[in-house]
């Protein structure tokens, strides 16, 4: 294999002369690297603009959807005795007191002290579910559930086997210092969720029944079945849980306590959330203006320029923006501008809300719904409609965006091209300054060797 030095035949540094050689050769990549940044900086903040310009977007889109502007409230003036909700597809604007003098409960019964471990007969536990008046019982619809009891099973078995019946009560061993006993109770609320509680076999299962009509010993009730009694505006209602469904069209109402006097319920607009959706409106556009403002500062005591300083979207954005936040609402509206219900242009091209001035204006929301979400000109329909325009293919951000993209790839394929035309370059000095190298050598090498001979005929000559 052969070795090569180049330099070593002539003297001379030709990886050093090769070495200057090429550093003029890359400076056209060194340009080419330094402009890839460049784009990439810039695709980075178009692609931010983008996200929020989308953003702007999906803000302005809940103004402009006049069923954005239909949602109710509900309020209490007690909500710990009356909460609430509504409906907004059925309810409408409304008020109303309610007065809650009975809260629904459901039957519960517990049977006598037994000793712990105690075991029964076999027999069979009969549940029934339906209403009390008295020591006379009317069955509900439901059928009857058979809870069948083997010779032994103790207590904690038969709680297990009423349990598994799905009969509508819910039973529990209840141990203290005394013993033990069964307590059951109706897993629904209401006159209509109570139970019966009939034995047949052993006669020691008769002390597990709740059968009033039937005399001797059984289960004793601890808690009567009883529903909702409540007023609405005077007018009586009764519910068999604590919850009062359209009742008020529309209205879910709640009891949660017994009163002392009237609760004042409210449903109204919900200028919430009308609130909520024009802040994040002026959120969104804060960030925006704030986000452009940044890229395209130029700061000449330090000579520095934002990414997008100069570039012509990025500052016809900006001022488009400007505009059309400033522009004039449909005629229709009695709100001019958006600084006529507190939303104005601060010095640094930020809008601020006035909240005193916003909360007042929000005792007009059909007037704030026009200015915004008008067909004919509100201001969030026009606000979608020009983010959605510079946000499709062949809209201002967008385009830019393609564009850029587009020249990074040109910028790639020209490193390309220019390392292969370097690495050709460098591969041919190299292979020019060694072939130069071999001559100066195989001159020398004779410089050396006629020299030589001239000093042996000088030498003869002188003999």
């Amino acid at each position: 294999m052969a070795i090569s030095a180049p330099g070593i035949g002539s003297g001379l540094d030709i990886k050093g002369i090769v070495s200057q050689l090429m550093e003029l050769e890359k400076k056209p990549l060194t340009q080419l690297t330094t402009q890839a940044t460049g784009y990439q900086a810039k695709l980075s903040a178009f692609g931010q603009l983008k996200s929020q310009m989308a953003n702007l977007q999906d803000q302005a889109a809940k103004l402009a959807k006049p069923a954005n502007w239909d949602g109710l409230s509900f309020s209490s003036s007690n909500t710990a005795a009356v909460s609430g909700s509504v409906n907004t597809t059925t309810a409408q604007a409304t008020s109303f007191s309610v007065q809650v003098s009975q809260l629904a409960q459901a039957q519960a019964a517990a049977s006598n002290v037994f000793t712990a471990g105690k075991t029964f007969g076999a027999g069979q536990l009969t549940i029934d579910l339906g209403t009390w008046s008295g020591s006379s019982f009317t069955a509900g619809s439901a059928a009857a559930v058979n809870v069948n009891i083997a010779a032994g099973d103790d207590l904690t078995d038969v709680v297990a086997k009423i349990n598994a019946s799905n009969a509508g009560v819910s039973a529990t061993v209840l141990k203290d210092a005394s013993g033990e006993r069964m307590i059951l109770k109706s897993d629904a609320t209401g006159v209509a969720s109570a139970f019966r509680l009939r034995s047949t076999g052993a006669s020691d299962l008769e002390d597990l029944r709740y059968n009033p009509a039937v005399a001797g010993a059984g289960m004793t009730r601890t808690q009567e079945a009883l529903n909702t009694q409540a007023t609405v505006n005077g007018v009586a209602v009764t519910s068999t849980n604590n919850t009062l469904t359209d009742a008020v069209p529309g209205v879910t109402l709640n009891f949660l306590q017994v009163t002392t006097g009237a609760v004042n319920v409210k449903v109204a607009q919900d200028t919430a959330s009308i609130k909520s959706n024009i802040t994040a409106l002026v959120q969104s556009y804060n960030a925006l203006s704030s986000a452009l403002r940044e890229m395209t500062k130029y700061e000449p005591g330090t000579d520095t320029a934002g990414t997008l300083q100069g570039d012509s979207t990025a500052t016809g954005l900006q001022g488009a923006l400007r505009r059309l936040f400033s522009d004039r609402g449909p005629a229709s509206s009695s709100f001019g501008r958006l600084s006529d219900m507190g939303v104005a242009f601060q010095l640094d091209g930020t809008l601020k809300i006035d909240e005193t001035k916003l909360t007042k204006a929000l005792e007009s929301p059909q007037e704030l719904e026009d200015f915004f979400s008008n067909a004919a000109g509100g201001l969030a329909v026009r606000i979608e409609s020009f983010s959605k325009g510079m946000l499709s293919a062949s809209g201002g951000v967008a385009s830019r965006y393609t564009a850029i993209q587009n020249a990074i790839q040109r910028n790639t394929k020209d490193q390309e091209r220019m390392n292969d035309k370097i690495e050709r370059t460098e591969a041919r000095l190299l292979a020019q300054y060694s072939r130069l190298d071999g001559t100066i050598a195989s001159l020398n090498s004779l410089n050396a060797y006629v020299t030589q001979q001239i000093t042996t005929w000088n030498s003869q000559k002188s003999n």
